[in-house]
């Protein structure tokens, strides 16, 4: 049996308690599994506070950040957070890392932009941090980025033995790490130097070679594996002329980068959400068959609510 569709939404938007807390109640009503809040520093609400906020609004929305840079705080400190949003929500947060990869965030505040290697030795590290504080009992881990002597974190939380891990990533050192760790593997483009997306990441053929990584790193337990997609590089695009728009995407990704995607390409990509919205009905199903993905970031609240309308849950 194939897993049941779950459809995250973005609550970045900067507004009061109250208007959050009207944004959340109404992605719950509407079908989606969680409302989550990108952790960048930009104009958007922090995800803690955000958090909190539609944690207390709702009664069956699952919380979390889409997703933490680990390199913004020590995990010491963001697991006391993340266990306390696990007591506050009785067991209804997700805990999603990543890397860091926005290079000008780092360059404002004077944070080191370290090789892409080191960040994902960093984050690896951080994952066994916050597994081991909230196991029972006193955790000590001596690693090269972090140090940890005999601290019983507190509070646990509520779900055991920790809430689900989402760790994501576009490269095989962060997916395979994925596989390892993670209860959610979150399949994303990989990053170019520049910070853009390499164009043939975005592909269906690069999705399969990254599952295949997953695969191999999470050996037995990858049929227990959940995965997710995102859409990157292009807005959602709802329109009955999908290879017009495909089009657009071409020229746009040719004057960012010496690869052209085929209309094809760009129509099948997990990563480029355009087409009618029986066309996205489609190609979400299609995807859960081909590739077992069950779930999916859609961005704004309304922007594929008639997808999410037909294919939440089943």
């Amino acid at each position: 049996m194939p897993r049941p569709f779950k459809f995250l939404a973005d609550g970045r938007a900067v507004g009061t308690g109250r208007e959050l807390a009207e944004r959340a109640r109404r992605a719950e009503a509407m079908g989606f599994s969680q409302l989550c809040i990108p952790d960048h520093l930009i104009d958007q609400l922090a995800p803690v506070a955000a958090m909190a906020t539609i944690a207390a609004a709702t009664t069956k929305l699952r919380i979390g950040a889409f997703v933490f840079n680990n390199d913004l705080r020590h995990p010491a400190v963001l697991a006391q957070d993340l266990a306390s949003l696990d007591v506050l929500s009785e067991g209804r947060l997700d805990v999603a890392l990543g890397a860091g990869w926005n290079k000008p965030e780092y360059d404002e505040i004077g944070l080191a932009f370290d090789p892409v290697a080191t960040r994902v030795d960093r984050l690896e590290e951080a994952i066994s941090v916050f597994k081991g504080l909230f196991a029972d009992g006193p955790f000590s881990f001596e690693g090269r980025f972090y140090t940890i002597r005999e601290r019983d974190g507190q509070p646990k939380p509520v779900q055991k033995p920790h809430p689900p891990f989402l760790i994501g990533g576009g490269g095989r050192r962060t997916l395979s790490i994925a596989g390892r760790e993670a209860n959610i593997v979150g399949l994303a483009p990989r990053i170019l130097s520049e910070q853009r997306s390499d164009p043939r990441s975005l592909t269906f053929a690069a999705a399969e070679e990254k599952m295949g990584w997953v695969r191999e790193a999470a050996g037995e337990r990858f049929d227990d594996l959940e995965f997710n997609i995102y859409p990157s590089t292009w807005p959602v695009t709802v329109t009955d002329d999908a290879r017009a728009e495909a089009r657009k995407v071409i020229d746009y990704l040719r004057g960012r980068a010496a690869v052209d995607l085929t209309e094809d390409e760009v129509l099948d990509s997990p990563h480029l959400f355009i087409g009618s919205i029986d066309g996205l009905v489609e190609k979400f199903e299609g995807l859960r068959e081909r590739l077992g993905i069950s779930s999916i970031m859609v961005g704004e609240i309304d922007e594929l609510a008639p997808v999410v309308e037909r294919l939440a849950g089943h």
